[in-house]
């Protein structure tokens, strides 16, 4: 069942009440308190230009649970033999835009759109949104930006990564999974690149079991 979210009212329908494909309602808006509310339940907005807002809650979640990353021979050795430099929340605003205009194969345009980067871009100064960055000789080469969330702030809704050098998205989220407490990154939709690294999905049931506690 599709629900209809007025601008006004500030409320989201029971996750579990989402279509098979996980949508679960349209409109409403992307305020700091809607999206706060939203991931506390387990539901993120993902639409076009084109289209209205449109909020879902999967059925299932392609999640990395930190302890579990998997870091390929190959990779261990670029790591290594690699001088690149990682920071956080240095070029929040710089890595959505990258993350906007990154090419991804089957995927014309973006759902990123000039209203979602404000959006995030708001949660980021309340430091409810983190980036994590990667630079070579001083330019950005590589990124990722999600939502903390959880009742603990142990959950990290990853958003979307880029990469314009190689193996740079990767350092990123194995920065993330070796430096924070986080318990969970919720990588919302699944990939063969997630997976090889140790991504798997799990029903929503214990994903908000997860959330929650």
């Amino acid at each position: 069942m599709l629900f209809s979210l007025d601008k006004h009212d500030l409320w989201f329908p029971d996750p579990s009440l989402a279509d098979d494909d996980g949508l679960l309602a349209i409109g409403g808006d992307l305020r700091t308190e809607r999206l706060k509310l939203a991931y506390a339940n387990g539901i993120f907005p993902w639409y076009s230009d084109d289209t209205p807002i449109l909020w879902f809650a999967p059925k299932e979640r392609f999640v990395l649970f930190p302890t579990e990353v998997h870091i390929s021979r190959s990779m261990r050795k670029f790591m290594r033999s690699s001088s690149f430099t990682i920071t956080e929340n240095q070029a929040f605003a710089e890595v959505i835009r990258n993350c906007a205009i990154q090419p991804r194969k089957g995927q014309r345009g973006t759902w990123i759109t000039q209203d979602m980067q404000g959006a995030y871009l708001a949660l980021h100064k309340r430091g409810i949104a983190s980036s994590i960055e990667v630079w070579a000789d001083g330019q950005l080469c590589g990124g990722l930006y999600g939502v903390i969330c959880g009742n603990k702030k142990h959950v990290f809704c990853g958003e979307s990564m880029f990469s314009v050098s190689p193996n740079a998205s990767k350092l990123a989220l194995i920065h993330l999974c070796h430096k924070h407490s986080f318990k969970l990154i919720d990588c919302q939709i699944a990939s063969e690149h997630l997976q090889s690294m140790g991504a798997r999905l799990i029903s929503s049931e214990n994903y908000l079991k997860l959330l929650h506690t």
